[in-house]
């Protein structure tokens, strides 16, 4: 028998502890810490289940931007593979919560192979988990890292063809215009998803406003030009609560295959590393060929594959 019940202060932020797995539960604490602290989850969010004699046996947490109320996600799920009756409990105890909070769904990634912090092992399982509780794919992709990216001056120079206009002189309206022609030509699954429930206007005006949900700075957002006073690519580099990230990328269909794509990779990460970042992360659709070059031309590393699942609440 299972009971799913949110977890009580003593059990946070450990949460289910692994015998012998000091690694991923010292990766998990710290991890749990950490969302509670940026307010990306809260106590009454995270759900444990329990055996007949009062064994924690999994868990599931639902996920949000700082500052928001609602959850956008679930993280941290954990149930044992011989017991896939407490995986779908969980899953379905948190979509319950997520609806009573106004979610009108929910999001899961599962990385492959597994690593800190959540440490997905057995990643078709989850996936069998995932489906059979109401979710499917909406994105196959890539993930890239580029560790101690340096200063500014030991990145490779700016593409000299470009020059970058940034938002805080632009304003929003030239970034939206830009996005909605990218849009209405992507080979990213999940934004050519939207472009077909939105059009592509509204899907470009969506995906700003959930970039501009990360923290930036306005001088970090940038158009660039190319010499004949068209705008060529567009970068967005922001940093999520755990790690700075290129944000959005993208180079405009008039322009594609001029080696652009790797040039605002460069650009976004010159304008974080100049900020600070140690880490800095991208992701990309398995299908977007040109920009998974464009991450390693960059010399990012393609460090995991990630598979992005949603369900209707």
């Amino acid at each position: 028998m299972t009971f799913v019940r949110p977890a009580r202060p003593d059990e946070l932020p450990a949460l289910v502890e692994h015998s012998g797995d000091t690694e991923r539960n010292a990766a998990t604490r710290a991890y749990l810490t950490q969302l509670l602290d940026n307010a990306c989850t809260r106590p009454e969010w995270c759900l444990v289940a329990e055996d007949g004699d009062g064994r924690l046996t999994g868990s599931v947490v639902l996920w949000t931007i700082p500052g928001h109320e609602v959850p956008l996600a679930v993280v941290l799920f954990e149930a044992p593979a011989d017991s896939p009756e407490t995986g779908t409990a969980l899953l379905d105890a948190a979509a319950a919560k997520a609806r009573e909070l106004g979610a009108t769904d929910l999001e899961h990634v599962v990385d492959s192979p597994a690593q800190a912090p959540q440490f997905q092992r057995g990643p078709e399982r989850r996936g069998e988990l995932l489906r059979n509780a109401g979710y499917e794919v909406v994105r196959d992709g890539r993930r890239f890292s580029l560790q101690n990216p340096g200063e500014p001056v030991d990145l490779p120079a700016d593409d000299p063809r470009l020059t970058f206009r940034s938002l805080a002189e632009l304003g929003p309206e030239p970034f939206v215009a830009v996005l909605a022609e990218l849009l209405a030509d992507t080979a990213d699954a999940r934004l050519a998803a939207d472009v077909r429930q939105h059009g592509a206007r509204r899907a470009a005006e969506l995906l700003f406003e959930e970039t501009a949900e990360l923290k930036h700075e306005p001088e970090w957002w940038e158009l660039g030009f190319d010499a004949d006073g068209t705008v060529a690519v567009i970068s967005l580099p922001a940093e999520n609560p755990s790690v700075p990230v290129i944000g959005f990328v993208g180079v405009a269909p008039a322009h594609r295959g001029k080696g652009y794509a790797t040039s605002v990779v460069i650009r976004g990460t010159r304008v974080l590393a100049a900020a600070g970042a140690t880490e800095i992360r991208g992701d990309c659709d398995a299908a977007n060929v040109a920009m998974a070059r464009a991450f390693e031309r960059a010399g990012y590393v393609n460090f995991a594959d990630r598979l992005e699942f949603a369900r209707t609440l």
